[in-house]
């Protein structure tokens, strides 16, 4: 039997690689809009986050959502995903 194959993500706060299933997938839309795809399968450009409160805010202290998506991301966004985090 072969082994399946883990799809590893990087997550922008940590700069660590760690399997897909693990993080969480912020998504910038076709339409432009940025949230929160817990499904992970949502259309669009992706960014990856692991689930500590301080890779978020290492993250958005060094722009790296901004730089990743190429878009401005709004504090509601960061908010929303700092209290997933804490939950």
């Amino acid at each position: 039997m072969k082994t399946r194959k883990i799809p590893m993500r990087m997550c922008l706060g940590c700069q660590q690689m760690l399997p897909k299933k693990e993080l969480i997938r912020i998504v910038k839309t076709p339409e432009g809009i940025v949230e929160i795809d817990p499904t992970g399968k949502k259309n669009g450009r992706g960014a990856y986050i692991c689930s500590r409160v301080d890779c978020l805010q290492n993250a958005s202290k060094t722009y790296r959502f901004q730089k990743a998506l190429g878009i401005d991301i709004s504090p509601e966004i960061f908010k929303d995903l700092k209290e997933k985090l804490i939950t």
